[in-house]
């Protein structure tokens, strides 16, 4: 999809539709970690086309930030229909801007169908072996999950350790319940998956 550039945040309002999902990348020409985020969500961007990207320069449009309290750039701002849902900052992997997406367009499909999935986040680090037997138990159960790479990304390490009160991964957030290491019968109980055992 491509990106499209507002100046306003009257532009902005009159871009956001009822039930539909909505992305805003605030972020300041120049800056090298607003390049970066722009590069990146431009990458993750060109391979979905379900979702409203926009971008605006904090160096041009003064109304954006200011309105909803955001100081740092570059940020992510998410809406879900005309509401402001999410703020996710700094710059991130392409790989993580796509799984943002794909989690998304699973839960647009989910609620079409009258299915309801938990949303759930899972937090990794490349060396980690018993993260990888977490997403591929995850995948084999067809939860889908958002994948955060801590090594990667500061605050989202920083905001793991203040849920958890641990820096271990992998560490696994449903729906506001935090489950650390490969714990499959807390991750069955909060996900509602039955374990058939042969007799």
């Amino acid at each position: 999809m491509p990106i499209k550039t507002i100046q306003s945040y009257s532009e902005l309002a009159s871009q956001l539709k009822p039930g539909e999902k909505s992305y805003v990348l605030l972020y300041k020409s120049g800056s090298e970690a607003s390049e970066c985020s722009l590069a990146n969500l431009n990458k993750a961007a060109a391979s979905s086309e379900k979702f409203q990207v926009m971008l605006a320069d904090v160096n041009e449009v003064r109304d954006i930030h200011t309105h909803f309290d955001i100081s740092t750039v570059p940020s992510l701002l998410i809406f879900e229909g005309t509401e402001y849902s999410n703020v996710i900052k700094g710059c991130n992997d392409p790989s993580f801007y796509i799984g943002l997406f794909q989690d998304a367009l699973y839960h647009a499909q989910a609620a079409a169908s009258g299915q309801k999935q938990k949303h759930v986040t899972v937090y990794t680090t490349p060396s980690c072996s018993w993260c990888t037997t977490l997403k591929n138990y995850l995948k084999s159960q067809q939860v889908r999950f958002t994948e955060i790479d801590v090594s990667r990304n500061q605050s989202a390490a920083e905001e793991m350790v203040r849920r958890s009160g641990q820096q271990g991964v992998p560490q696994t957030n449903i729906e506001g319940e935090v489950v650390v290491g490969f714990d499959r019968n807390r991750i069955n109980s909060l996900l509602g998956i039955q374990q058939h055992t042969n007799n």
